[in-house]
């Protein structure tokens, strides 16, 4: 079979996460003892390699015993910052800076009497860090009701800074049809995650067959998959290139990939090898 293999622009790593990795990569090259709270980034493959290298990701404050600590790309609830900075362990600080703006802008709604509401997902590590700053805060989903706010309030919208942008405007869009005080309004999305969604739409609806690369328990990953099919094109979420079924490429000539934010280029390129073997280019 032939067919032609395109790589969506900017895919791979994004600027938090080839920062937090770099991060990691110095500190265990000291040669001391390095745990990340929680696994550094959302790719299984980076972090075994990471692991190799040194890094240990453990779960609990407890299950640290001495060494330096990462603080994960996602970020963590302040009070979990605040143990570890009563403690003798050595705190690296990874988090995204763009992660750190959105806490930031959690914090200053919160302080100043705002009912605040999180476009996210509730179970995510960032999501989590950012009701850390802001406690009362409510998490929406873009496709749901939203929850009974108080009339005339003044509202703050943030959001998870992997969240889509149209799903963000429409989270607007239902606010300001309430009779609210006030609506203030923080656009929290990564840029790079605008940009990386944008150039996968745009491929999507060139080829005939999409593969998204990345981990399973990536949010933007998974986003990036749903925006794919979306387009109308038959997509496939792959976490390495040995997930890759040949028998799906029978009779397509035009195939697609993109990858999300924590993918390595090094994973990407193994896909992209594999395809070209596969068409015999």
């Amino acid at each position: 079979m032939k067919f032609q293999v395109m790589v969506a622009p900017n895919s791979g790593f994004c600027f938090g996460v080839r920062r937090a990795i770099e991060i990691a990569s110095e500190a265990v090259a000291s040669g001391e003892k390095v745990s990340s709270l929680g696994p550094l980034i959302h790719n299984p493959q980076v972090i075994e390699r990471l692991r190799k290298a040194g890094l240990e990701p453990v779960e609990e404050i407890g299950a640290i015993t001495g060494g330096k600590v990462i603080i994960r790309s996602h970020g963590v609830h302040p009070e979990i910052m605040e143990r570890l900075l009563d403690t003798d362990i050595e705190v690296i600080d990874a988090t995204c800076p763009l992660v750190k703006k959105a806490q930031q802008a959690a914090a200053l709604l919160s302080s100043g009497g705002y009912t605040v509401v999180i476009l996210g997902e509730p179970n995510h590590p960032e999501v989590k860090g950012l009701l850390g700053h802001a406690p009362a805060a409510m998490v929406v989903d873009a496709n749901g009701d939203l929850p009974n706010l108080p009339r005339h309030a003044r509202i703050g919208l943030l959001a998870q800074t992997t969240q889509y942008p149209a799903d963000f405007r429409s989270v607007v869009e239902k606010l300001v049809k309430n009779d609210f005080e006030e609506l203030r309004v923080f656009n929290t999305i990564c840029n790079a995650t605008v940009i990386r969604q944008k150039a996968a739409v745009e491929l999507a609806g060139s080829v005939d067959i999409m593969f998204v690369l990345g981990g399973r328990n990536s949010a933007n990953t998974n986003h990036l998959a749903e925006i794919c099919r979306a387009a109308g094109v038959e997509t496939h979420h792959l976490e390495t290139a040995d997930e890759l079924d040949p028998a799906c490429l029978q009779g397509y000539s035009r195939v697609g990939v993109t990858a999300g934010a924590s993918t390595p280029e090094w994973l990407i390129d193994q896909l992209v090898k594999r395809l070209e073997e596969l068409s015999g280019t």
